[in-house]
Order: C-alpha cells, then sequence, then structure tokens
C-alpha cells in the first residue's frame, strides 16, 4: 500500500535528566504533544483510530493507553506500545502504516516518548531464599555475553576497526551541536511546548576548551592494538548521545481518510522497514535499514533530498555517511542526536519529525528523504518519505 500519507506532526523539546521533563511520567510528556499536533493541523479528535506510542525505559504497562486517555480519545480507542529500544519510536510509525494497509484503521497517531528521568529503578529478582535482588541499568540484548557488547565499548571497538579517531568523533559532535545551536529559531514550526520545555536546551557552543575537559568513556579492548593507538580511537564524552527525555509523533492516514476530513496531506509514506544485524556492532543496523527503505522507496541515494539520523555516536554517523555514500553536510542539517540528547524510545519519531519540518520548510514538492535508526541488539529502521 503506497498511498498512506502524513497529515501532520510534532515533537516536544529534548532536555536531559534532570532537566525541564524530569517531573512528568511519559503520558505527561506525551499527551500535550499529540493534542498539539492535532491544534496545529486541524486533524479532528474523533478521526483517529488508534494510537501506536514506543518506549523503552517504562518497564511494562502500556503507555499508549495512557498517552491515549490524557490526550482526550475515546475510550473506545485502541492503544499499542512497542519497545525495540532505540527503534521503538521510527517502529511505531512503521506499524500504523501497516494497520492502514490491513484496513484495521484509517488515521493513526504513531511516535515515542521516553521519561528517562522517571524510568523505574531496575533489580533482578532473586532466584533464591536468602539471595538480595541485584541492579541494573541495562539488560541484555542478546542471549550470548559476547554477542552483547556494551553499546560504548560497541561504539569503540567500530572506531579502532574502521579507523575512525577521536579527533573525528569529537569534530562531529562539535558541528552537530554548532549546528543545532544555529537552529534554534528555525524549530517553532516543530517542537510543541509541554509545560516550561519549549527548546531543546543540551545544544551549546563548543570549542577546544570544552573538548580538553571531555573524559574518555569507551576505549576498545583489543589487545593486540597498542595502547596509545586504542587511545587515539577511543570514544569520548562528548561523542555520545546524552539521556533524555523527549516525545513525537506523526499522524498517518489513507489519502481516501484525507479527502473525507478535507485534511492536506503533506508527505506520502514511500516505505518503512525494520531490520534486524550483528548485535556486536548494533550501531551499524542503522546502515542496513537505510539500505533497505532506499531500495523500497527511492530509485536511488542521489534521489534523497535530506538526511536525519539519530546519531548516538560520533562514530556512528561518521561510518553511516561513509557507507551510503552521502556528504556530511547532507547528514543532521540542523544537529543530530548528539546536540539534542537521547530519549530512547522517542529518538527515531524525532528523526523522521526532524525531517518533515525540513522538507516542509525548504524542499520542493516530490523531494524525498530519509530517516534512520539503529538499536542495541543489532536492530536498525529507517522511513522514506516523498513531500506531496
Amino acid at each position: 500500500m503506497n498511498d498512506a500519507v502524513i497529515l501532520g506532526w510534532g515533537r516536544s523539546a529534548v532536555t536531559p535528566l534532570g532537566g525541564a521533563l524530569s517531573q512528568l511520567q511519559a503520558h505527561e510528556i506525551a499527551a500535550p504533544v499529540a493534542q498539539g499536533i492535532l491544534q496545529r493541523f486541524g486533524i479532528p479528535l474523533g478521526s483517529v483510530d488508534a494510537v501506536i506510542a514506543g518506549n523503552a525505559m517504562g518497564a511494562g504497562g502500556n503507555p499508549a493507553r495512557m498517552l491515549a486517555l490524557a490526550t482526550g480519545f475515546a475510550d473506545r480507542i485502541p492503544a499499542l506500545s512497542v519497545d525495540s529500544q532505540c527503534c521503538a519510536g521510527l517502529d511505531a510509525i512503521a506499524l500504523a502504516h501497516g494497520m492502514l494497509a490491513a484496513g484495521n484503521a484509517d488515521v493513526v497517531i504513531a511516535g515515542g516518548v521516553e521519561a528517562w528521568s522517571r524510568a523505574p529503578i531496575r533489580q533482578h529478582r532473586p532466584r533464591h531464599a536468602g539471595e538480595t535482588a541485584i541492579a541494573y541499568d541495562s539488560p541484555a540484548f542478546a542471549p550470548d555475553p559476547a554477542r552483547d557488547p556494551g553499546m560504548l565499548l560497541a561504539a569503540a571497538r567500530h572506531a579502532l576497526k574502521a579507523c575512525i579517531t577521536r579527533e573525528q568523533q569529537d569534530a562531529w559532535a562539535v558541528q552537530s551541536h554548532a549546528r543545532a545551536v544555529a537552529a534554534r529559531a528555525h524549530l517553532h514550526n516543530e517542537i510543541i511546548a509541554v509545560g516550561a520545555a519549549t527548546q531543546d536546551s543540551y545544544p551549546r557552543a563548543l570549542d577546544q576548551r570544552h573538548l580538553a575537559r571531555m573524559p574518555v568513556v569507551a576505549v576498545s579492548d583489543d589487545g593486540r592494538v597498542d595502547e596509545a593507538i586504542r587511545q587515539r580511537h577511543a570514544v569520548s564524552r562528548i561523542a555520545i548521545s546524552p539521556s533524555a527525555d523527549g516525545a513525537a509523533f506523526v499522524v498517518i492516514a489513507t489519502r481516501d481518510a484525507a479527502r473525507r476530513l478535507n485534511l492536506h496531506p503533506h508527505f506520502a509514506w514511500r516505505a518503512g522497514v525494520s531490520v534486524g544485524a550483528v548485535p556486536e556492532t548494533p550501531m551499524l543496523a542503522a546502515i542496513d535499514a537505510a539500505q533497505a527503505a532506499l531500495a523500497r522507496g527511492a530509485n536511488s541515494i542521489d534521489d534523497l533530498w535530506g538526511v536525519e539520523l539519530h546519531d548516538a555516536f560520533a562514530a556512528q554517523a561518521i561510518a553511516f555517511y561513509e557507507a551510503l555514500k552521502i556528504s556530511p553536510e547532507q547528514l543532521n542539517r540542523h544537529g543530530g542526536g548528539l546536540g539534542r540528547g537521547h530519549p530512547i524510545g522517542a529518538s527515531g519519531a524525532i528523526s523522521l519529525v526532524r525531517l518533515l519540518a525540513d522538507m516542509q520548510q525548504e524542499a520542493p514538492h516530490g523531494a524525498v528523504g530519509l530517516a534512520a535508526i539503529a538499536a542495541a541488539g543489532g536492530l536498525g529502521a529507517a522511513a522514506v518519505v516523498e513531500r506531496c
């Protein structure tokens, strides 16, 4: 089914842990965004048939149902929560398209939300009497520990293997912040205020003094390589996307529904894919997802007007634009995840909303754009859209 269209989109500001959104639960962040999208684009509340929300840190429950009820949708509206970690927000939108294609809905609001600041404290329950619970920050993402390196270690290993230096990584991070700072006035058409949070609060102007103070957070453990070389390709604090809170959603519908509601379709949905890849290098799954989405939704990479990648690591962004053979200038025109932050379950949807907002302002009709993200465990998601 290729007649799905996007009727509206929006996101909250992205704020670091402990920031302006830190006192809010997931539905309290997401509901104002959903309400703002409907109001901004003139979409009737009663026209929405379903809600799908990605969420990674909520530890159970059904954040999508909480969102649906908090937004004011009728009790009869179904709500589905998705957890594919970082891919969840973009996967939710692809699932919404599938719901349209199956004839189970005509209009769906889908995206992702993360209230990382309010995430539950995680513990493994004791197996036997007398044992204590074991606290943990991150669950396993592959059953074989040898195939499940920490994300930071995986990034450092790839940086060394691909000869991506710390200097290159830090330079990309500085550029991401600079682009995001320069774009603040440009983002009014996509950010919906949630309380006092009206703009991304993490981006800042960085100089060499900031970089010199940034500690190394990961170094490859390849003992066959000299320590000095490993340090040269280490990952610093500035080259990773920080933990954050935020939400982003789009309203996707059939063309028939758009005509019936007398609503303007701003974008056509060309393709949405979810892929699995090698879990040892999870951040590279975004490349596989992007290539699969392009094969379905674009004639060639040269067709792309813009590309948004949630770059959880600077080394990931460099690997991505090199693999896809696009220019660095074409990727994340107004800063990526390094300059905003990483509200895990929302990050993929935020990348798509960023792409839609940029294309709506600057791209000609018929222009094609790509959004992509990777997740722990070797998962990738990507979407291709065309401006109507």
